[in-house]
């Protein structure tokens, strides 16, 4: 795969893949994302937590970047966006979260992709791309990633990036309003590394 990290203008890495390109979000991609999220709700809210009456406002936008600047400088999390090198087009977005240190040194996997863009293998490069910086930059041992049952593009991801399959947990999230079990996929840093 190739890969690099690389400091830009802000303190925060890239990652830099064959067809993507990935780094925190930032004031200026507002736009992008309203649209991207807007045009695509349809196709995300089975999968993710009930959208706010606000989701997509600037105010609503500015808050999830405070969140996210708050998680680096705490090291809780990393939020990247996910952009396609040949156009510069938002596609999606990839978080590390509930980054836990001490004996555990493990994190959890959350991502989504616009509608238009799916099915292109653009969420498996990101997430192949993540875990190498999860495992080299974060110095991490473990990453999980969990997602429903009856979504197999996830499943599909998750299978191709490497993960393995690990078993059900009841009642996991509360995803579009509802408590709903989850299927856990987790990698193992000498998985990808070796």
């Amino acid at each position: 795969m190739a890969l690099s990290f690389f400091l830009p203008t802000y303190p925060e890495p890239t990652i830099a893949l064959s067809r993507l390109h990935l780094r925190p979000p930032m004031r200026n991609d507002w736009a992008q994302w309203v649209k991207i999220r807007s045009e695509s709700k349809e196709f995300l809210i089975p999968w993710e937590p009930t959208w706010p009456s606000d989701a997509l406002s600037k105010s609503a936008f500015r808050r999830r970047l405070s969140k996210y600047s708050e998680d680096w400088s705490n090291d809780r999390g990393y939020s990247f966006f996910i952009f396609r090198n040949e156009d510069k087009n938002l596609v999606g977005g990839i978080t590390i979260a509930n980054v836990r240190r001490g004996v555990a040194q493990m994190c959890s996997f959350g991502y989504w992709i616009g509608e238009r863009f799916s099915r292109n293998g653009y969420m498996t490069e990101a997430v192949e791309g993540t875990a190498f910086f999860a495992f080299e930059r974060l110095a991490l041992h473990r990453i999980e990633a969990a997602c429903l049952p009856i979504n197999k593009a996830s499943q599909g991801v998750l299978k191709k990036a490497g993960f393995s399959y690990e078993g059900l947990a009841r009642k996991y999230l509360k995803i579009n309003g509802e408590w709903q079990d989850h299927m856990v996929f987790s990698l193992i840093r000498e998985e990808l590394l070796n």
